[in-house]
């Protein structure tokens, strides 16, 4: 049995079985790209940027977006290099079963449902929070109880608020969930329009806010430590709270059966869309906090909070909640995306019940994995507040960024003959360094989190052996067709 659990599934296996998945392949190298913007640029600038600085790094939240984009830099360059090698839609699952066996594989890809899944749910709450504020200006608004979460975390025990459910959050969820459902096509198309709407929202709020920058905001750059904020170690916890906000770029490696030429445009895709969102993050955070004092910023809606400031700045905040909510929009439908493929490719190994593996006859879509995601995160949104959701979110993307670092190092040894369109630059050192600091950022994390994780991990567990165990195409020798 323990040789069952290791039980690799091979990269020739994976890759001619990607051959015939009945996916439709329509995406090229700038339409890979724009999914990962669409991804990465959302919550990371429109809330977490405040809410870290608030609570942990200060000014210096700069520095966290800057560590965080470089420790997901050596995983990029891990995630290219396996994306040119296995185009499959499992990402780090389908890397993790090519190296470390299918066990590893069920760990990360239950990880990756917590990591998609959960973020979907943690968008759609910000993205209610900047819906409500649009709202106001028209002179409308929501009950509370039909406008918060039901569920509050305070001093260390969970609480409830009187309120119903956060429906904005459940209604855009189920919205976006239809349009991924009728093809990708349609929502890579839709993602490319939103994609330019929310950079151009972007840039201009760099533009603008930096003429009213106050210099003496950023004093001291780095607070001095107060208990379990700010100092070095905040920066540092600031860097693991914005980590999820990163996880665009391996949301591109989901759609690599739907890819024109994955071998050369997801390696692209990969890594232009990373650089580009962590320039634009370290820009945004800069501004904000030289708007407004980083201690007012810890609101569910920053960039709103620090035009307010700027009574001159009132008409650029109805332009940034348009592009907030178009923004976050992005975020979730590019996940919603990447959930169901995720289900698609563990089905289709038969670690999941079959009903995950089908495709639409008509639109060769996903379908019945699209609207068990989105039913699911809705209802997850309309229930549960952002910090919570956040925190949890980072802990399954960190999980996953590792083991590709990890497994890079292994089929470098074990399969030096495989082509490799693309190759980690110094693979060793780059993989390591990747290993570390990732290893680094979970330690930075609280005891909730792992409480969290560990029961999370343990509803996995059950599944497998209680399912995937029996029923994987690995032993039983049966081919799921789609």
């Amino acid at each position: 049995m323990i040789d069952q659990l290791f039980a690799i599934r091979g990269v020739d296996v994976q890759n001619q079985e990607n051959a015939n998945s009945g996916l439709k392949r329509v995406l090229g190298p700038w339409a890979l790209t724009a999914l990962g913007i669409g991804s990465i640029i959302g919550t990371g600038i429109f809330v977490l940027t405040g809410q870290a600085a608030a609570e942990h790094a200060g000014p210096a939240i700069v520095l966290s977006f800057l560590l965080a984009g470089c420790i997901c830099g050596f995983s990029a360059l891990c995630y290219a290099e396996f994306s040119s090698m296995i185009p499959v839609a499992g990402s780090a699952y389908s890397y993790a079963y090519a190296t470390m066996g299918e066990l590893a594989a069920w760990f990360i890809g239950w990880n990756l449902v917590l990591e998609y899944g959960i973020s979907i749910s943690a968008v759609a709450v910000s993205w209610s929070s900047y819906f409500l504020s649009f709202m106001q200006h028209f002179g409308l608004s929501l009950p509370a109880q039909l406008a918060n979460s039901p569920i509050v975390f305070a001093d260390g025990h969970l609480s409830l608020t009187g309120a119903w459910f956060n429906l904005p959050a459940v209604l855009v969820v189920l919205l976006l969930t239809w349009v991924c459902y009728v093809g990708i096509r349609e929502a890579a198309w839709l993602n490319n329009l939103i994609v330019a709407l929310k950079v151009g929202v972007v840039l201009l709020v760099i533009v603008v806010g930096w003429h009213f920058v106050n210099p003496a905001n950023w004093h001291p750059f780095i607070p001095p430590r107060s208990g379990t904020h700010y100092g070095w170690a905040g920066v540092f916890r600031g860097a693991s709270v914005i980590f999820f906000a990163y996880v665009g770029f391996d949301a591109v490696t989901t759609a690599s059966m739907e890819a024109k030429n994955p071998t050369r445009d997801m390696p692209f895709g990969i890594v232009l869309s990373l650089i580009i969102c962590t320039l634009l993050y370290i820009a945004m955070s800069a501004v904000l906090t030289g708007m407004e004092n980083y201690t007012r910023l810890g609101t569910d809606a920053p960039v709103v909070t620090a035009l307010l400031h700027h009574p001159q700045l009132a008409w650029l905040r109805i332009v940034v909640e348009v592009g907030a909510i178009a923004g976050l929009g992005s975020v979730m439908l590019v996940m919603i995306v990447s959930q169901a493929r995720i289900f698609f490719i563990t089905a289709r190994d038969g670690l999941l019940p079959p009903i995950f593996a089908k495709i639409h006859p008509r639109y060769r879509t996903p379908h019945l994995n699209t609207l068990i995601t989105g039913a699911a995160t809705a209802l997850i949104g309309g229930l549960f507040p952002l910090d919570i959701l956040g925190d949890l979110m980072s802990m399954g993307t960190i999980m996953g960024f590792m083991a590709v670092c990890v497994g890079i190092l292994i089929l470098r040894r074990t399969r030096p003959d495989l082509p490799r369109p693309f190759r980690v630059p110094w693979a060793p050192v780059t993989c390591t360094v990747g290993v570390l600091s990732t290893l680094g950022l979970l330690l930075t994390m609280g005891v909730r989190n792992w409480l969290l994780l560990g029961g999370w991990t343990a509803i996995g567990l059950l599944i497998y052996f209680s399912y995937g165990f029996r029923h994987s195409t690995l032993r039983t020798g049966i081919t799921r067709q789609p």
